[in-house]
């Protein structure tokens, strides 16, 4: 399985976030978490992404373990949070090649701009992102996926200031992560949206989490 996750429990101070999650989920696959607010959504995709470590239990991303082995997990994930982690006084371009050369990549200049049309924003590719709207700087942020083509990517709230226009053009991203056998984890409270395109759903509620195929399952009976 790409993710597997044994006993996740994730507690601040005598707060308990959640406790012995376990799940996996396999190659190709979108899933989908709702939640409430404060339900840990967020918290779980942070240790995901091992930003934050969990209090107890384990879980690997690809083989690799992640307490253990978190640079080659790094390397093979993307998590695009909440906010917009761009520099304001860089252009579209800018905030792009140096986000790449975080990771080892160096994209062409004719890459980055057919990248930023598949968002919508080749027009604007010269300014300054202190002026993008929320929206624009999300579809932004989606352009990074799309150049740096992760084996797993992480979403939190994808379509939190977006439009239809920038809504299709997260979903088609996700679509085509799976159809290559990529994996999407993404947190999100829009039911309609995430339906979409997501195999599977799961809600987390009092710490503990539930699943749920969608009609686009792809009939992985391993829960």
């Amino acid at each position: 399985m790409a993710i597997q996750a044994f006993q996740l429990t994730k507690s601040f101070g005598n707060y308990l976030i959640f406790e012995d999650l376990s799940f996996e989920i396999p190659k190709g696959e979108c899933f989908a978490l709702f939640g409430s607010n404060g339900a840990g959504k967020t918290t779980l995709l942070r240790v995901l992404a091992t930003l934050v470590r969990p209090t107890s239990g384990r879980f690997s991303i690809l083989d690799h373990d992640g307490l253990t082995e978190k640079e080659p997990v790094r390397q093979a994930i993307m998590f695009l949070a909440h906010g917009s982690h761009l520099y304001d006084d860089l252009n579209a371009q800018e905030n792009l090649r140096f986000a790449m050369a975080m990771r080892g990549q160096h994209p062409s200049s004719k890459e980055l701009k057919l990248c930023l049309d598949q968002v919508n924003l080749g027009a604007f590719a010269e300014m300054k992102t202190r002026n993008f709207s929320a929206g624009m700087k999300r579809r932004l942020a989606l352009a990074k996926v799309i150049l740096a083509q992760p084996q797993v990517l992480l979403l939190d709230e994808p379509y939190n200031a977006l439009d239809e226009g920038g809504v299709e053009v997260t979903n088609h991203i996700i679509r085509d992560m799976t159809k290559r056998a990529g994996i999407v984890v993404m947190t999100t409270h829009d039911r309609e949206k995430a339906t979409q395109v997501a195999h599977r759903t799961g809600l987390l509620h009092q710490g503990i989490l539930t699943f749920s195929s969608t009609d686009n399952s792809t009939a992985h009976a391993i829960f």
